[in-house]
């Protein structure tokens, strides 16, 4: 079975992957900062599953964990995530995200690794142009995770003149259990299940594809296996985009008595900046192209986060 290292394995998706990746048989190294409880217990319990601390930012850690476990593959998670996350500091986002995927690029091309899977964001497109868009839309990302996103892909492009077969998967907004996240659907959620109210004064009218982190994992997976490519560019989203109005109004009927409310307008993050426009990623590509079909629309996948909210798994 493949050997796999996962950057950023302590992290929300870091750890989704490599769990998976264990249970499946392959022999998986995830690279953190320290490992997470979720990592510590998936390394106790898979032989085939190794942690290896380390900092992205540092040349010597990447290089060393990349010679010494030679892996067949690497799934590049480790990065500054989220709008808010990359305006509080734009230039530790540039330093981690851009800064550390030319550390796994260089080692990729110096010790003979030729597959990477970079785990990219809608945010490189900036303003979508139309409700639905596919990954020929224009990128003109607008804040600095959007922007050191794109720039790791275009870095990929370059490097592929060396044989590196770097290959992008445009997410959006994944939720599931345990994400860190204090953004919808998981405030939501959080509200729901422990009886607090949480009335947003805005935001009901704002469209955007909510991804179930399962899913995100089986597409992952897909392209992992796929031995040949004919696009390094795939959605792997859930294709739909309901309104957050509508997602209070499904949360409401699977929580029953949740008093939850959301006013109209546009949507803002935590620090009261104002998301762009969104809406649902187009999914044909992944569909044709690597057989990928979500399990979790919108309300399957709430329903799936607060079942596991309630069972203190979220």
């Amino acid at each position: 079975m493949p050997r796999v290292l996962v950057t950023g394995g302590s992290g929300f998706l870091g750890a989704a992957i490599a769990r998976r990746l264990a249970e499946r048989g392959d022999t998986v190294v995830a690279f953190d900062l320290a490992p997470s409880p979720s990592i510590a217990a998936l390394v106790a319990k898979h032989r085939n599953a190794t942690f290896v601390a380390g900092e992205i930012t540092e040349w010597p850690h990447v290089a060393a964990a990349v010679k010494t476990h030679a892996p067949d593959a690497i799934i590049h998670c480790a990065a500054v995530v989220g709008v808010t996350s990359s305006l509080a500091s734009p230039m530790a986002t540039f330093r981690v995200n851009i800064g550390g995927s030319l550390n796994v690029l260089e080692s990729m091309r110096l010790f003979g690794v030729r597959r990477m899977i970079h785990l990219s964001s809608e945010e490189t497109y900036g303003p979508f142009d139309a409700d639905v868009i596919d990954e020929t839309h224009p990128n003109r990302p607008l804040k600095p995770y959007g922007i050191s996103k794109y720039a790791v892909e275009r870095l990929c492009c370059d490097y592929a003149a060396h044989g590196l077969e770097c290959l992008q998967t445009r997410l959006c907004w994944v939720y599931g259990p345990g994400l860190p996240r204090p953004r919808v659907p998981k405030t939501l959620v959080d509200a729901a299940v422990a009886g607090r109210p949480l009335h947003l004064p805005n935001g009901g009218d704002f469209r955007v594809d909510h991804t179930y982190v399962d899913d995100c994992v089986d597409g992952i997976m897909l392209m992992l296996d796929k031995k040949d490519h004919r696009f390094d560019v795939y959605h792997i989203a859930s294709g739909e985009a309901a309104s957050l109005g509508e997602i209070v109004a499904m949360i409401r009927e699977i929580v029953p008595g949740a008093d939850l409310k959301v006013g109209p307008g546009p949507y803002r993050f935590v620090d009261g900046t104002e998301a762009v426009r969104k809406g649902a990623l187009d999914i044909s590509r992944a569909r044709r192209e690597l057989g990928y079909a979500p399990r979790y629309p919108i309300r399957r996948g709430l329903a799936a986060y607060i079942a596991a909210a309630r069972a203190g798994n979220a």
